[in-house]
C-alpha cells in the first residue's frame, strides 16, 4: 500500500493527513510504502504520525518503507532518532 505525501507535513494538516492515512494502520496483508519525494518538511506531529503507522505495521508483522526521502528530511529523522526505525528505498 503507497501513501504519496506533498508539501508540508506539519501542525496545520496533520489532522487531514492522520484522517487520510487511516487505512494504513488496518493493513494486515501489505508492505506499507510513504512516498516522500514531494514532502518538503515534516514537523513532530507528522513525525507522530510515522511512528504511529510504523507501530500498527510492526504489530501486523509489516514493514514501513519510506521512499525518496531528501537530505533535509533525513537529517530530521536521524536527530530524533527516528532514522534505524525505518527502511528506505
Amino acid at each position: 500500500m503507497v501513501a504519496i505525501l506533498d508539501g508540508r507535513l506539519d501542525t496545520a494538516v496533520s489532522e487531514e493527513v492522520e484522517t487520510a492515512l487511516k487505512p494504513l494502520l488496518h493493513c494486515t496483508d501489505k508492505d506499507i510504502v510513504i512516498d516522500c519525494t514531494k514532502l518538503d518538511y515534516i514537523s513532530s506531529s507528522g513525525l507522530r504520525i510515522f511512528l504511529n503507522i510504523l507501530k500498527s505495521a510492526k504489530k501486523n508483522g509489516r514493514p514501513v518503507y519510506l521512499k525518496g526521502m531528501k537530505n533535509d528530511l533525513r537529517n530530521v529523522m536521524a536527530m530524533t532518532g527516528f532514522l534505524p526505525l525505518f527502511k528506505f528505498l
